[in-house]
C-alpha cells in the first residue's frame, strides 16, 4: 500500500496541479455552537499585536469548523480595549480562570496550558466586507447555557478575523 493510495483504492494522479474547489460557507449570523480552543497564541499584524484563538466546533452539524477570533486586548481605544479583556476573562472564567488568577500577561505558553481544549458555548456572527464572509466570536458562555445563550460579552465589530 502506497502513502498516495487514495480512499477509493486507486493512487493520486502525478499532476503539476490541483485544484480543490471548496466553497465553505459561514456559518449563519447568530448560531449557537459547543466549541474549544486548539490553538492560541500572540499575534502580530501591521504593528498591531493580539491574542489569536482558532476555535473547533465540538459536535452538531457544524462539527469540526474552525473560527478565527482576534482578542485585542492591546488595543489603543480604551473601550475596545476593555471589551477585548472582558472577553478573554470571560473565556478564562469558563476554561478554570488560571490566567486572572495569575494576575500578570500571560505568554503564549500560558494561554495554551490555561485556554486550550476547555469546551464552551460560543455565539457567532457574521461579517461581509466585499465579496468575503466569514464569523466572528461575538459571546461566550458555559457550555450548559448553549440554548440560552444571550449575549453575556460582546466582542466590538473590530474583533472579526480578517
Amino acid at each position: 500500500m502506497s502513502f498516495f493510495d487514495l480512499s477509493d483504492g486507486k493512487t493520486a494522479a502525478a499532476s503539476t496541479s490541483f485544484d480543490s474547489n471548496v466553497q465553505i460557507k459561514p456559518i449563519p449570523a447568530n448560531t449557537q455552537v459547543v466549541a474549544a480552543i486548539d490553538e492560541i497564541k500572540w499575534d502580530e499584524y501591521q504593528g498591531d499585536s493580539f491574542v489569536s484563538a482558532r476555535w473547533v466546533v465540538l459536535d452538531g452539524e457544524h462539527k469540526g469548523r474552525k473560527i478565527f477570533h482576534k482578542i485585542r486586548v492591546k488595543e489603543q481605544d480604551k473601550t475596545k480595549r476593555d471589551r477585548a479583556l472582558k472577553m478573554l476573562a470571560a473565556i478564562d472564567a469558563n476554561a478554570g480562570g488560571d490566567l486572572m488568577r495569575n494576575g500578570t500577561e500571560p505568554g503564549d505558553s500560558q494561554l495554551s496550558s490555561a485556554l486550550s481544549n476547555k469546551p464552551m458555548a460560543i455565539k457567532l456572527g457574521l461579517w461581509e466586507i466585499d465579496d468575503k464572509s466569514g464569523n466572528w466570536v461575538m459571546a461566550v458562555s458555559p457550555v450548559n447555557s448553549v440554548s440560552t445563550l444571550p449575549a453575556p460579552v460582546a466582542a466590538a465589530a473590530d474583533d472579526i478575523p480578517f
